[in-house]
């Protein structure tokens, strides 16, 4: 399957249950080999995950339901709660800082490229997760859920949380997506 492919098929599920298509161990070396390939700027590896499983993905969105004070609908959490995991995206500030520290020319950048290498992380692991035949949609209940994350997971101070993607078999497809006018938004000079 070639990258382009492989990104028109990754899509947002929402429709998700337990029922992996592959093991969970395939699961979690895909998770490990992704977060090793990609790229950040100056090397840094400002990247960490943390993937709930099992009992602790249930306790995650049961957590994630009550930080919210129930301003969330349950229905909507116990969606989330209902696929197989989560993945848990963070940059570790320290790994920013020190790299801010070594290279003051470039301090102001160093937030902004964690940024864009967690969200290349993100799209990477939700593209290779499609190629397993598992569905997965993106959250951002952070801030709100931050405190809650992190002392469940003990998650280090310097980690800042970034989205969550549960993930999981899927049970029904999204909807078409509509074809855009691309022009709008690609333009080529020669």
């Amino acid at each position: 399957m070639s990258v382009t492919e492989a990104l028109g098929k990754r899509r947002t599920y929402y429709a998700l249950n337990k029922e992996l298509p592959v093991p969970t161990d395939e699961v979690k070396k895909l998770l490990q080999d992704v977060t090793e390939l990609v790229p950040d700027a100056f090397n840094m590896h400002s990247q960490r995950i943390y993937v709930a499983l099992g009992d602790k993905q249930d306790e995650l969105w049961d957590k994630i339901y009550d930080a919210f004070g129930g301003k969330v609908a349950r229905d909507k959490i116990d969606g989330f709660k209902a696929a197989a995991g989560t993945v848990l995206y963070f940059y570790d500030e320290d790994v920013v800082k020190g790299m801010q520290d070594q290279f003051p020319s470039y301090a102001a950048n160093f937030p902004v490229w964690a940024n864009q290498a967690n969200g290349m992380l993100q799209i990477n692991i939700w593209t290779a997760l499609r190629e397993l035949g598992i569905g997965a949609n993106i959250q951002h209940y952070n801030p709100v859920i931050d405190d809650t994350v992190k002392a469940l997971f003990n998650v280090p101070d310097s980690w800042k949380l970034i989205a969550q993607m549960p993930f999981g078999g899927i049970v029904a497809d999204p909807d078409p997506k509509p074809k855009e006018d691309i022009t709008k938004r690609v333009q080529f000079f020669e």
